[in-house]
């Protein structure tokens, strides 16, 4: 047979295959909204694109910002216009005031491989990893750190941390709801005796946790799960979690699709991909959580000994929907004296 009748069958055939894919998968893109921490070089963005992308035969397109709150407040102003087909890195304190506006639509898939605290049956959110506050120290500068929050608070200006802003971060807005959770009502009172402690209140986690890797603060709000990353990518104990007696805050992360992409296939077939492997692997060494789905290794062994909370603290979406305003308003009546 003459070469290029070879070559002409073989293009023909290349064709049909394309016409074969389902539509949406043909030069279709699914553009995904998350924090910026997730897309870096290190984060678990690179790995979950190229995994969906060969599995969906489409682009991902990652649209960044700060965090879970800021993403939520620019879902909220572009409304229906938005470019988002799913958001990724809302929360469970985030979780009713991104329903409430109305953008985002009920999903179809199994949940059967969510596997967190408390367990999942939510209708509209999925969620793809979880965690648990907690202040991180330098052992080379703390020898014996807080045992509780109560006995943090009472440390006196001697000993410094580093915050989040309850208003652009979600692990600031978790420190609202952690001291909100113990306190209770006395939750000014605690946050009028902390503020001495405070060096500094960041927008977001990346600006409080490097100067606390810089050696500018001891202590630092961040996760349980962040002992886990010194120890395997740097090698080192110097950074650990102090274990608060009283119990630490749950923070579990999620997804969701909007009402713009309720009849999208991409957008089903992506949330039901976020649960299995070929999204939850690239979770505890990436995005330094516990995954949410079904993984396909054992997680590293320096995950088996982290803090385990005497008490795990979280309070319903409703509660912090309904009172979110009035507690920051009440925080920053006290940082601002």
């Amino acid at each position: 047979m003459p070469r290029n009748t070879v070559l002409s069958l073989t293009a023909a055939a290349l064709a049909g295959a394309t016409l074969a894919l389902p539509a949406a998968a043909q030069d279709a893109t699914l553009t995904v909204y998350t924090y910026d921490s997730f897309t870096a070089d290190w984060g678990p963005g690179p790995l979950v694109e190229e995994a969906f992308e060969a599995e969906c035969g489409c682009d991902i397109a990652f649209v960044t910002v700060a965090d879970g709150v800021a993403m939520l407040n620019r879902v909220r102003l572009e409304g229906e216009n938005t470019d988002a087909d799913i958001v990724l890195g809302l929360d469970t304190n985030l979780m009713q005031a991104a329903r409430e506006t109305g953008l985002f639509a009920p999903h179809d898939i199994a949940l059967d491989r969510v596997d967190v605290p408390g367990g999942w049956d939510d209708a509209t959110f999925v969620p793809y990893d979880y965690g648990y506050f907690a202040f991180m120290y330098d052992t080379e500068a703390i020898d014996t750190p807080p045992q509780s929050l109560a006995e943090l608070v009472a440390a006196g200006p001697e000993l410094k941390i580093a915050i989040q802003d309850p208003r652009t971060s979600t692990p600031g807005l978790g420190l609202l709801l952690w001291m909100k959770a113990v306190f209770g009502d006395e939750a000014a009172d605690a946050w009028a005796a902390l503020e001495d402690n405070v060096l500094t209140v960041t927008p977001g986690w990346s600006e409080s946790y490097g100067l606390f890797t810089q050696g500018e603060v001891p202590m630092v709000l961040s996760y349980t799960t962040s002992t886990a990353y010194h120890r395997i990518a740097e090698g080192t104990d110097r950074y650990a979690a102090a274990a608060f007696e009283e119990g630490h805050y749950l923070q579990i992360e999620l997804a969701a699709r909007t009402v713009k992409a309720a009849d999208n296939p991409l957008a089903a077939e992506f949330l039901a991909f976020m649960t299995g492997p070929g999204f939850q692997d690239a979770i505890p060494e990436t995005n330094w959580m516990y995954p949410a789905g079904e993984i396909s290794e054992p997680l590293d062994p320096a995950f088996s000994d982290l803090v385990e909370p005497a008490e795990t603290l979280i309070l319903s979406p409703e509660t912090v929907a309904e009172n979110r305003k009035a507690w920051i308003d009440e925080w920053l009546a006290v940082m601002s004296r």
